[in-house]
């Protein structure tokens, strides 16, 4: 397998294109029963979308994330990445978790780097990339701190800047804002859509929350319960940037409570 050179210059994003096609995915229990995770799943995402996909806990949302990201074999289907396997453009992906996993022992600036050392990119080439992305989440002035000197809405924004700063054309987010307080999740949701619109990746995004996946999404997956399946499917219609104020425009109430429905039409949600 090549190399990549060291003395190229940083690369600029561009999304990629995702497709799967009737995949499912089993797991065996430790007493040898089988789960049934996810069902004959079969999506199509274009390159420089924003797709998030909202469901119940244990539905296989997750488990989705992790077979495009080839992190777990699907048991059926295909998964293709800019139509190769998924395990062949893995340089194209990267992943942000709930936990921001930062390295305790390496400054702010350093774990932003850290994909580029383990990539073998010149280092100084991407440092000005890294500490362009601090600046857009006022982290610049943190640069030489460590973790622990963090806030956990400072630490996750370190992590997406870790993650953008090898230009993903494919960024993949396992509820990422999870563990956050509301103001610092609302926040974050703004900085990760500025980033968003500059670099037009490809971004899978997973979250409970029906309001963030339509602020955030040109398209919102509703997963069943497991075995998780595609429910339905919602194009939201509203322009970007979007901010505060797109929360009381009429399509924006008018998707949230259209997806609140299908929920409580699935027995997932249901009414006093």
């Amino acid at each position: 397998m090549a190399m990549p050179d060291p003395h190229q210059d940083v690369r600029s994003s561009s999304g990629v294109t995702i497709s799967v096609r009737g995949v499912s995915k089993d797991y065996a229990t430790a007493n040898g029963e089988t789960v049934h995770a996810l069902d004959a799943v079969d999506l199509d995402i274009a390159a420089g979308e924003f797709v998030s996909v909202v469901g119940p806990s244990g539905c296989g949302k997750s488990t989705l994330l992790m077979l495009i990201a080839n992190l777990v074999p699907a048991s059926n289907g295909t998964i293709l990445v800019d139509g190769k396997a998924s395990k062949q453009a893995l340089d194209r992906a990267a992943i942000v978790f709930q936990r921001d996993v930062l390295l305790e022992w390496r400054s702010v600036l350093d774990n932003v780097l850290l994909p580029i050392e383990i990539k073998h990119l010149d280092r100084a080439v991407y440092r000005q990339k890294a500490l362009e992305l601090l600046d857009l989440v006022g982290l610049k002035a943190f640069a030489d701190r460590f973790p622990r000197e963090l806030s956990g809405g400072m630490r996750q924004r370190a992590s997406i800047c870790r993650a953008l700063v090898q230009a993903p054309g494919l960024l993949l987010m396992d509820e990422p804002f999870g563990a956050l307080d509301a103001l610092t999740r609302e926040q974050m949701n703004f900085d990760l859509q500025r980033m968003w619109m500059r670099d037009q990746n490809t971004v899978l995004f997973i979250t409970h929350s029906i309001e963030e996946a339509v602020l955030l999404s040109d398209r919102v997956i509703v997963m069943s319960d497991r075995p998780g399946r595609i429910a339905e499917i919602y194009d939201i219609g509203l322009a970007r940037p979007r901010g505060a104020q797109s929360r009381s425009d009429p399509r924006f109430l008018q998707a949230v409570e259209g997806i609140r429905r299908n929920f409580m039409a699935l027995g997932i949600l249901s009414e006093v």
